[in-house]
Formats: structure tokens, C-alpha cells, sequence
């Protein structure tokens, strides 16, 4: 495929993206931090709070259902855990490091350690019960 057809596609899919978290009451301020290979460490490693990263990417159907969840629980628990978002596209050592292979996934870090993994689309009930269960 030709590089302007992959830009125009990367440009719809960002519009769709914005609608569907508008349409799931989320508005587009971020309640969440975007992590990368550089500071994710720093980051992880310096919260005292439960951390849960979204490894995800926009071309990827289930990471799209999922991001208005995440938005509305980033917001819920703004005070008791960190939420933050990993674009693996744009970012791979620490996707690496995690063997990530199958996106969304996400990650549960208390301490400094991985304490649950979660892999693909779940009921926002669901998400939202393993958080209760790590930061009681």
C-alpha cells in the first residue's frame, strides 16, 4: 500500500477512536498518563499506588472498545491507582520486556511487580473488579 492510503487510514481510525469515547460519555481530557520505553520505570517504580498499563495500539479493534472503560475507571480511581497507556507501535522495548503479543493487555504493577495480567477485551465490571482487588 502507498504511504498517503496508510496515512488517511491512520487519520480515520484516530476520528472513529474520538467518537466512540465521546459516545461512551468519556470526553477527550486524559485521566490517564501515555507512558513510553523511556519513562515507563521511572514511573512505574516511583508510584506507591496500584499501577495498571494499557498496552494497546489504533489500529486495533478491542483496544478501541476498550479505551472509553478505561477512561471512565482512570476517572473513578483517579486517587487510588495509576492508569497509564502504552501505544506498542510506538514503543517496544518495554512491550518487549512484558511479552506482550496479543494487545490489549493489560497489566497490574504493585510494588513493582506485575501481580495480574488481563489479555483482550473484558466487561467493564470485570476490569474494574480486579482493581478493587489490589488496591484493598
Amino acid at each position: 500500500m502507498n504511504e498517503e492510503f496508510d496515512e488517511e487510514v491512520e487519520r480515520i481510525k484516530l476520528k472513529k477512536l474520538k467518537e466512540i469515547i465521546k459516545a461512551g460519555g468519556g470526553k477527550m481530557e486524559r485521566s490517564y498518563l501515555e507512558l513510553n520505553d523511556e519513562n515507563f520505570d521511572a514511573v512505574v517504580n516511583s508510584s506507591n499506588l496500584l499501577v495498571v498499563v494499557d498496552f494497546w495500539a489504533p489500529w486495533c479493534g478491542p483496544c478501541i472498545v476498550m479505551a472509553p472503560i478505561f477512561e471512565r475507571l482512570a476517572r473513578k480511581y483517579k486517587d487510588k491507582v495509576l492508569m497509564a497507556k502504552m501505544n506498542v507501535d510506538e514503543n517496544l522495548e518495554v512491550p518487549q520486556r512484558f511479552n506482550i503479543y496479543g494487545i490489549p493487555t493489560f497489566i497490574f504493577i504493585k510494588n513493582g511487580k506485575e501481580v495480574k495480567r488481563i489479555i483482550g477485551a473484558v466487561r467493564e465490571s470485570e476490569l474494574e473488579a480486579e482493581i478493587l482487588r489490589w488496591i484493598k
